[in-house]
Order: C-alpha cells, then structure tokens, then sequence
C-alpha cells in the first residue's frame, strides 16, 4: 500500500462528512501556510495550549510560532522546557493536559472518520480522551486509509519504522516503541475537536 498517496476529492467529501457525524469538526487546508492560518483561527487569544511532539506542527510553523512567542496564548511548553528539576517538569506535563486547547497530529485516519493516534509512553493521549477542553488535530492528507485495520497497518509497518530511525538520530539508541494507542471514534462532550486535513504530505 502507498502510504505517502493524496485521497480522491469524493474520498475527502465523504471523510469530512463522516467526521462530522463523529460530532468532529473538519477543516480543509490547501497548503501547509493555510493549515498554519486555520489552526490560529480556531484558537482564542488568551487560551491556555499545550502540544506533543509532531512533525507535521514543526512542518505547518506552529512550533515555529510558539517559539517567537509572537503568539496571543498561554504555552504551556514554556514553562516545561525551562524547568530544569525533573519532578516540578513532570508535574507540568501532567498540568499541561488540562489545557484550553491541546494541538497534536495523527498518525492515521480511517474513511468512515476514526482518528488513530500512537504513543509510547501515553502522555498525550490522555488530553485526548479527556483531560483537555478542546482539541486541535493537524495532519496531512495522506493519512488517511480505508478501514481501522489498514490504519493499524499503516501504524506498525509505515509510521513505526520512520519514527523509530527518527529518535536514533536524536540520540536514543534504543529508538521507540509502540506502547499504546488510541482510537478516537467519536465525541459526546460539549467540546471542539478540530480536525485540520492539508492536502499535502506531511509527517509520517
């Protein structure tokens, strides 16, 4: 399976409509300077944020954004990075996923609209499945596959191995490891999950 292909305009159409059914809000951005444009949209000056390590972020200029911190938020990572007592910078993290909006990627969307997101320690996927009050989901276009088990395919046999080489060249020698999942089939909390979908290839 090619996992670096664009979806077909029909397949994007229904996707969306999917999504929408999942009470999911779906964006669509034409390049990776509009992803940028929507995810700055979505957000109201004076949240709280807070985000996972993503590619596609770093791809986008969000990372970027937040680093000038010509931005009108509260990031959470200011405070995580500078914070050089490893208890006080865990408890941070944990904080962080209380967040007014948490903005990450994905590693893999299904036609019907389920949302696959991977982790090895599981940190982030907590804000997802409840802690955060909204949610803020960036990723290329390309991730998008059939069903549930050709994104579990895509997961393990695409995203893992790129990932793992990543991390290698950071200098953790012993790579990653896929510890947990999420699959994010629906919402049915009074809260926003936007899902901004690039028609580009972006991340793994």
């Amino acid at each position: 399976m090619n996992y670096q292909a664009l979806p077909s305009r029909e397949t994007i159409d229904k996707l969306f409509e999917n999504l929408r059914q999942r009470n999911f809000i779906p964006h669509f951005a034409a390049s990776k300077e509009d992803a940028l444009a929507k995810v700055i949209s979505v957000i109201p000056a004076g949240s709280e944020i807070a985000t996972a390590s993503s590619i596609t972020l770093k791809q986008i200029g969000f990372l970027d954004l937040l680093n000038s911190r010509k931005h009108a938020w509260k990031n959470f990572r200011d405070n995580i990075f500078t914070e050089i007592d490893h208890l006080k910078k865990d408890e941070l993290r944990r904080e962080s996923v209380l967040a007014d909006y948490n903005i990450q990627s994905l590693h893999a969307i299904t036609e019907s609209g389920q949302l696959i997101i991977a982790s090895g320690m599981g940190n982030q996927l907590s804000a997802i499945a409840y802690a955060s009050r909204h949610l803020v989901f960036v990723a290329g276009l390309q991730k998008v596959v059939p069903t549930l088990d050709s994104a579990l395919e895509r997961l393990n046999e695409f995203v893992l191995p790129l990932e793992n080489e990543r991390m290698k060249r950071m200098g953790f020698k012993e790579g990653t490891t896929l510890g947990k999942y999420l699959v994010f089939e629906k919402e049915i909390r009074p809260r926003q999950i936007h899902i901004i979908l690039v028609d580009e290839v972006l991340g793994f």
